[in-house]
């Protein structure tokens, strides 16, 4: 049965999302703990599906400032992911990463934004990369572009392109810790109806 969003899938399908993306999870965590050069933890990722409009009320509300790490998929899987972070723990990687002391993102100079997007383009790309090989299905992603802003003009850029794929998103959220920190963060992903069959396929798991 061919699916039309993920609205239609069952507990099951869920279940093996779940474990994608805790596998894609750790495998960023492990890239920003590499980077950072000291630990950091990831919580199990709770899994939800809602509807692209009410996204940003789940996150905080639109005026919440947030990084957001848009990338597009594209080989064999395509579809669309983002990777938002809240402001408080972008200030802290500046601060760790350019031995800065920052109090918030107003302070943020142009090195500061490039460290930002470095951070971003990393984990972003260690999270594919985890899934491809849990998957061994070739994937293709665009250079991540992150934007520092509020999360309502960050997710006006992918809005029309939801829209034209599913009026509903799978939304993975993590706690991170960092230097004794925590922080939730979040993705929004979006493969279309056929590559998320391919995925489940790969893992033995009909649709």
């Amino acid at each position: 049965m061919a699916l039309n969003s993920f609205s239609e899938i069952g507990d099951i399908h869920i279940d093996v999302l779940r474990e994608i993306a805790n596998i894609g999870s750790g495998n960023a965590a492990s890239s920003l703990s590499r980077m950072l050069g000291v630990p950091v933890n990831i919580s199990i990722p709770d899994i939800g599906i809602s509807e692209f409009n009410k996204a940003s009320d789940a996150l905080g509300g639109p005026e919440t400032v947030m990084v957001g790490t848009l990338l597009m998929l594209s080989g064999d899987i395509s579809g669309m992911m983002m990777f938002l972070l809240p402001v408080e723990v972008v200030c802290d990687l500046v601060n760790m990463l350019m031995c800065t002391d920052i109090k918030n993102h107003d302070e943020i100079d142009e090195i500061g934004y490039s460290v930002i997007n470095e951070v971003s383009n990393i984990m972003s790309a260690s999270f594919v990369t985890a899934i491809s090989d849990l998957t061994s299905i070739p994937i293709d992603i665009s250079p991540p572009e992150a934007a520092l802003d509020m999360l309502g003009s960050i997710m006006s850029v992918p809005s029309i392109y939801f829209a034209k794929m599913s009026d509903t998103l799978l939304l993975i959220q993590n706690e991170l810790e960092i230097d004794g920190k925590t922080a939730r963060t979040s993705v929004l992903m979006l493969p279309d109806m056929p590559s998320l069959e391919k995925l489940m396929n790969s893992l033995g798991i009909e649709i």
